[in-house]
């Protein structure tokens, strides 16, 4: 800071002015702070003493310059004798060695530092430490039991669970994971083993069906390992631990057993009811060892071929089989425990074995076309056909046909046979000239014969048929061709042609006859053709005074004189007698006014009458009436001032009768013009 002595009374500066420096003595009064606490650090377990944990730092707002103020030191008050502090520099370390955290995971310490360099009056401050200690795999698996019993049924399949057990390994994660292996056992081909993954438990399971009468207990050796092993560790080993599994089999009610998994048998066709088969054989592999039954189900043999016993399964045939219709016959035979319902099937196969039952013919039946200039002398031609047979008996390679004509026609002279001797026959012509007008079909019978035992023989017909062939022997025709008139016309094409003839006039007569039956209609419907039409009646009527030509009794009902006027609409249910005054009268002594009223009067007072207005028309006009006609047929020979034009404007509808009304007038003034001119 700067300044200068002036004289009090003038205020005149003395001097020049001069420069001060204050210094201010600190002194310890700012305790150290941890700016950054609570602290958390990790450590791992098993560590070696002096193992760092972390540094901690405090500050001190005093001047560290002068003086011990801001000279910290740094000690442990919470934490020993498992942690220690360096004093200087506030790195904590570990205290203590072999620290298990499956003993103990956490540790709250506290570090306080303190100024003036830790001697008495100097100021402190503390801070709190949080050290976990991290898993390291330090511990081997355990199994809580060195034998485990476990027990499985006979009747369970392969992959059903027998059993659990497990390893305990109290480290964390991948340093607590085992491993589990069969290493020995008698068992070890019955049953396997395998890992849950969510309980990380050995699971046992059946391997193959185990049989209470053949074994009944079974003994495993498992194996549970750690896959990760820390090497700095690996002398605390074996990280490994050995159980074994005494697995007894229990018994169960089995079904019985065949002692062969199928069976094929073999009898011969038409083998009478009752010839044997085979016989099946089961046994109740259960200690019991009880009887077993048999039967056939039906749905392997519906149309029941076959029977079984049901005491010693012998199976044997309930009619004559037959092997051309069906060769195999595979049906199913159970076997079931007395007293008990379990079953068990075995597939039985049986084969029918041939017999010679079946008699030789022809392979084809197809027809022999001949033609008619065959000739015994060509050699092309003198072979017609050679015939082969079949058999539907078992083709064996030794099987063998031969061939004869018939004794009827041994000695015929138009074909003779010639065995070939490899099971075919060869047909020959004897003769030349043969025609179809003569006789066009030829029938040759023969004999065919098997070496079969004992053999067999059948006499299959031969059809030959003579047709017209050219003259390089191709077939033209083989049908026999119709007699031929002299006109060039057949009978068949001149009845033909008057059918045809007749059926043509009479529709010509047909419809003259319907052209003159049709009439023509009175009226015209067309839309578009709208003009009058005169209808012409041969009666004339006398006018409003002709009383002979209508009669106005008429319109008086006939029912009215009883007194009951019933209604036509509906069926009264009670009739009420005519009310007084209002009896019928005479015609001629009435007036058709009074007679029209008093008519409304008794429909309007009658109780059996629907309640609603019924109208009742009467065709008179009365007398006097000075109503003209209404018709229009007149207007067109009277003069008339009605107006048309306005049907213009109807619309297309109306055109017709527009053009007939509208310009009618200018079509007869033109007439008019024309007949003056």
């Amino acid at each position: 800071m700067t300044r200068r002595a002036v004289d009090r009374d003038t205020n005149k500066p003395l001097e020049p002015p001069s420069e001060f420096i204050v210094k201010v003595q600190d002194i310890n009064d700012n305790p150290p702070e941890f700016l950054h606490g609570p602290y958390y650090a990790r450590v791992p377990e098993m560590s070696n003493v002096g193992t760092s944990v972390m540094q901690v730092t405090a500050t001190d707002a005093d001047d560290p310059t002068y003086g011990n103020s801001a000279r910290l030191v740094y000690s442990i008050l919470q934490g020993q004798p498992y942690f220690s502090v360096e004093p200087q520099t506030g790195i904590i370390r570990t205290a203590l060695p072999n620290m298990d955290r499956e003993a103990r995971q956490e540790y709250d310490v506290v570090i306080q530092a303190k100024d003036m360099g830790g001697h008495m009056g100097g100021l402190s401050g503390t801070t709190e430490v949080k050290i976990t200690l991290t898993d390291v795999n330090d511990n081997p698996p355990k199994f809580t039991e060195s034998v485990y019993p476990m027990s499985v049924s006979e009747d369970k399949v392969p992959g059903e669970e027998v059993g659990r057990l497990k390893a305990k390994d109290p480290d964390l994660g991948d340093n607590g994971l085992v491993n589990y292996r069969l290493i020995d056992g008698d068992g070890l081909s019955m049953f396997e083993l395998s890992t849950d993954s969510e309980t990380r438990e050995a699971v046992i399971k059946l391997k193959k069906m185990v049989d209470y009468e053949t074994k009944r207990m079974y003994t495993l050796k498992v194996e549970g390992s750690n896959p990760h092993i820390d090497p700095q560790f690996i002398a605390w080993g074996p990280y490994k631990d050995e159980a074994t599994i005494k697995i007894s089999v229990k018994d169960a009610d089995e079904p019985p057993v065949f002692v062969a998994p199928s069976y094929t048998f073999e009898v011969e066709e038409n083998a009478p009811e009752g010839t044997p088969v085979g016989r099946v054989h089961a046994k109740d592999t259960d200690v019991a060892n009880n009887p077993v039954r048999y039967m056939i189900p039906r749905y392997t043999d519906v149309e029941q071929f076959f029977s079984v016993n049901a005491e010693d399964g012998m199976i044997t045939t309930t009619r004559p089989l037959d092997r051309e219709a069906q060769l195999w016959h595979n049906i199913s035979v159970s076997a079931t425990e007395i007293g008990h319902h379990q079953d068990t099937k075995v597939r039985v196969n049986i084969k029918v074995k041939d017999v010679n039952d079946n008699s030789p013919e022809f392979a084809t039946n197809n027809e022999v076309l001949m033609c008619e200039t065959v000739s015994p002398g060509k050699v092309r031609s003198c072979v017609i056909e050679t015939v082969s047979a079949v058999d539907k008996d078992e083709m064996a390679h030794r099987q063998h046909f031969t061939f004869s004509l018939a004794p009827e026609v041994a000695h015929n002279h138009n074909f003779s046979l010639k065995d070939n001797r490899d099971s075919t026959a060869s047909i020959y012509v004897l003769r030349k000239g043969f025609s179809r007008l003569t006789q066009d079909v030829y029938y040759l019978p023969i004999e065919i014969n098997d070496n079969g035992f004992p053999a067999l023989s059948s006499t299959n017909t031969l059809t030959i048929r003579v047709c017209s062939c050219d003259s390089k022997d191709t077939i033209l025709s083989c049908n026999v061709e119709p007699y031929v008139l002299p006109a060039g016309l057949s009978t068949g094409a001149l009845i033909a042609i008057l059918a045809c003839i007749v059926i043509l006039l009479a529709i010509v007569v047909l419809f003259v006859a319907l052209r003159r039956q049709k009439k023509e209609p009175l009226i015209v419907f067309e839309e578009e053709d709208i003009r009058e039409n005169i209808i012409t009646y041969d009666d004339e009527g006398g006018g409003e005074e002709d009383t002979e030509a209508f009669d106005i009794a008429t319109l008086q009902n006939p029912d009215g004189a009883n007194g009951f006027l019933p209604r036509k609409d509906i069926k009264p249910e009670l009739q009420y007698p005519l009310r007084p005054g209002m009896g019928p009268t005479a015609a001629n002594s009435v007036d058709v006014d009074d007679f029209i009223k008093s008519r409304i009067a008794e429909a309007d007072s009658d109780p059996t009458a629907p309640p609603y207005d019924s109208i009742q028309i009467y065709g008179y006009e009365g007398r006097g009436s000075l109503a003209g006609s209404l018709s229009s047929l007149e207007s067109v020979t009277t003069e008339s001032d009605l107006d048309y034009d306005y049907l213009q404007s109807w619309g297309p509808r109306f055109k017709k009768l527009a053009d007939l009304y509208g310009t009618k007038d200018c079509s007869i003034d033109d007439a008019d013009d024309g007949e003056d001119s």
